[in-house]
């Protein structure tokens, strides 16, 4: 009896699609997350990226549950003295809501180049139509 290790060659990528719409965003991202470093998958080894790709559509339409949308602020460094910019999620979800599922499910990924690699699987757009047809995504339903 030996072990089995997946080799990058043996590793068949799936496409998913998750629907934002209505959907509480930490919890979606927790989902895509394991979707993306593969850990829904049987042959998962936490030191080979053996992930799917996910696609989420709607992204306007993400939510979040208590005072949390009036509260919650998103903070990024210019690289200049006194660049701080902080802006709110309300704001920025009307600004460019692609950006805080991005952030969100790249926060829950592991912080390496592996971690970067898969980041590049996720594919975030607003309204629900995608240019991925082709890949025949199947359809991640989310509660």
């Amino acid at each position: 009896m030996g072990t089995f290790v997946p080799s990058g060659k043996d590793i068949v990528r799936k496409f998913f699609v998750i629907d934002a719409s209505g959907k509480t965003l930490g919890r979606l991202a927790t989902k895509a997350a394991d979707v993306l470093s593969g850990k829904l998958n049987p042959q998962y080894v936490p030191y080979i990226d053996v992930g799917d790709h996910v696609i989420v559509i709607n992204a306007e339409k993400v939510r979040l549950t208590g005072l949390k949308a009036q509260s919650k602020l998103y903070r990024r460094y210019t690289g200049f003295p006194g660049g701080l910019r902080e802006e709110s999620f309300t704001r920025l979800l009307n600004r460019k809501p692609e950006l805080i599922l991005e952030q969100a499910i790249k926060g829950m990924l592991p912080k390496s180049k592996m971690g970067r690699q898969m980041a590049t699987k996720l594919k975030v757009y607003r309204g629900d139509k995608h240019p991925h047809q082709a890949q025949m995504p199947v359809a991640l339903e989310i509660q």
